[in-house]
């Protein structure tokens, strides 16, 4: 009898393993202002959707910095995650859409090795440099389409609810990282995007 109620509660262990979301987020200041993560977890829960995070992030950091420090790589064949969910700054530029791309295709390397799936996290541009949104679009949908990667097309909605609305509420009080508002709007746009199904 001990022996079956062992394996019953280990059945159900598994179970709810299986049930939870594993991400890791990977990026910079625009990730862990406000706790996107813990964001994106509270969205999910919302709608019964069981999610666990973990976040790498550090101030001004690229795709590159992450790859080059090494930890990235530590952690992605450490633990099994679903999601790795890759940030940097707009990239509107030549550079940044390179590192975009080619750094971002080392990381799909390394989930597609260890069973996870890349993810693009498209951020926004500052208001002073609004201007360049198209190429912040556009880098970031070719990256992913590149890459074999899913993206969670944050500045399009940022974009479509600025244009729509003219309300820069998105913003936080240095015109580019975003205010509680801004990061709200991008857990739900991520979880739309990675649990539409659910």
């Amino acid at each position: 009898m001990r022996y079956t109620l062992l394996a019953y509660f280990l059945a159900c262990s598994l179970i709810v393993s299986a049930q939870t979301t594993k991400i890791l987020f990977v990026g910079n200041s625009l990730t862990y202002t406000n706790d996107l993560p813990s964001l994106v977890e509270q969205e999910a829960k919302s709608r019964g959707v069981k999610v666990r995070t973990l976040t790498l992030a550090y101030p001004n950091y690229a795709i590159i910095d992450h790859w080059n420090d090494g930890e990235v790589q530590k952690y992605i064949k450490s633990e099994k995650y679903d999601y790795v969910i890759v940030q940097q700054g707009p990239s509107s530029q030549n550079e940044g859409r390179r590192m975009l791309i080619e750094d971002g295709g080392k990381l799909s390397k390394l989930c597609d090795q260890s069973g996870a799936k890349l993810v693009y996290f498209m951020v926004w541009p500052s208001q002073s440099y609004y201007n360049t949104f198209d190429g912040v679009i556009k880098n970031h949908q070719d990256a992913a389409k590149e890459n074999n990667a899913i993206l969670c097309p944050v500045g399009v909605a940022w974009k479509a609810y600025l244009e729509s609305t003219k309300d820069y509420s998105l913003y936080g009080s240095d015109g580019f990282h975003p205010s509680p508002k801004g990061s709200r709007l991008a857990a739900e746009v991520i979880v739309d995007t990675l649990f539409q199904n659910e």
